[in-house]
């Protein structure tokens, strides 16, 4: 019986592979787009500008939403309210996922057994027991799955990876990671939504069942039931990067604390601090408030031989000075680079090289279930106040 479950499953495999092109270098790749908010629509564009790929396809549970996405980035797109139907179109190599947090896993999942390559974006799952099922679906499935961990295809964080990884900076025992934001400015100003044209049960999905709630629908991010606040989002991007340079993924142990002080109406804090010990003789920390934008977000290493800011704007390396200074302002830099564009677009040519070439993208499942490990960690260390160990 069981030898013949598992012949069911690989058939059921390869009868979904099959439906795949096999694609030429001239070919376009047919883009179906899931979850067609903001960040969505944005990947959707850099497809556009990016060329060789074509949007056909578009979902989303908000008519709104789709409408948007329709006159920005696809106007020749169908449209779905069901993400299921739109997987079901043999017309559409790959996806892009851009759904709230508790709807990755089910939907990349359901598109890999549709034949379906992928783009989910972070984190790739809600809760830290679906990584391996997915890892598992992932790998059965022989598909593409390049995840939201952009700055891996960004040059200036490829240039700052081996720095680090190849000692510049000698031993780093220290990396502060930090991003604030302001969250204020604009509450209550955006358009009220019409309950008329969301279909609520379709956004819950595996939540449980609740009434509409404009609040929840609009900043789902911050409510547990569908997203996991700033730890698997902002500081994703972060401890992703710290993975990346120190070749290590996988924390000891976590330590948080947090509280709502100017946002109480959310379930998560607007103010966290978090820190994470790794094997490696390193410390990784997290600071966040979302109520003023001055400082932004990046990194910082700390090591024996130079210091390296690290941001999305580019990256500066100062070495260790021969004497104790309290000046706050470092000024002799050894090295810097500066970005000049969102490395984003790089990261969506590398998802559409590696459907045509079958190679692994830069940042692969792997990566993702690494990534938001770390920030289910943390925030299980936050919701029950105690040091959680891996």
């Amino acid at each position: 019986m069981t030898d013949r479950r598992q012949f069911i499953k690989a058939a059921a495999f390869a009868t979904a592979a099959s439906y795949g092109r096999i694609l030429g270098a001239n070919d376009r790749i047919r883009i179906g787009g899931i979850g067609t908010g903001g960040r969505c629509q944005y990947l959707l564009s850099l497809l556009n500008k990016g060329g060789g790929s074509q949007i056909v396809a578009i979902c989303d549970v908000y008519e709104p939403h789709r409408q948007e996405a329709r006159e920005k980035v696809a106007p020749e797109a169908r449209e779905f309210t069901d993400y299921r139907k739109l997987l079901d179109l043999p017309d559409v190599d790959a996806v892009v996922i851009g759904a709230p947090d508790h709807w990755h896993v089910p939907m990349t999942i359901d598109a890999l057994h549709a034949g379906k390559d992928v783009y989910v974006e972070k984190p790739v799952t809600h809760r830290i027991e679906e990584g391996e099922p997915l890892l598992k679906a992932v790998a059965e499935s022989k598909r593409v799955v390049q995840t939201g961990m952009q700055q891996r295809s960004w040059p200036h964080f490829q240039q700052a990876r081996e720095i680090v990884a190849g000692g510049g900076l000698g031993q780093v025992t220290f990396i502060r990671t930090y991003w604030y934001q302001n969250h204020l400015q604009g509450r209550g100003t955006g358009a009220p939504i019409d309950a008329s044209k969301l279909d609520w049960k379709m956004f819950l999905g595996s939540a449980p069942d609740q009434p509409f709630d404009a609040e929840r629908f609009r900043n789902w991010r911050w409510f547990w039931d569908f997203g996991g606040g700033s730890l698997t989002d902002l500081f994703l991007h972060w401890v992703d990067v710290a993975h990346w340079c120190m070749s290590s993924d996988t924390p000891i142990d976590a330590q948080a604390m947090g509280g709502k002080y100017v946002i109480p109406e959310w379930q998560w804090p607007d103010t966290v601090n978090a820190a994470f010990h790794y094997p490696g003789n390193f410390l990784v920390n997290f600071d966040c408030s979302l109520m003023g934008y001055l400082e932004g977000g990046g990194l910082i290493f700390h090591g024996t031989k130079a210091l390296m800011r690290l941001h999305r704007g580019g990256f500066a390396v100062y070495p260790e000075q021969p004497r104790y200074t309290e000046l706050p302002d470092l000024k002799d830099v050894a090295q810097e680079v500066q970005s000049t564009h969102d490395g984003g677009i790089e990261h969506v040519q590398n998802f559409l090289d590696c459907i045509r070439s079958r190679n692994t993208p830069n940042a692969p499942v792997a990566v993702g279930v690494a990534a938001a490990r770390a920030g289910h960690l943390g925030n299980q260390a936050l919701r029950s106040g105690q040091t959680v160990r891996a």
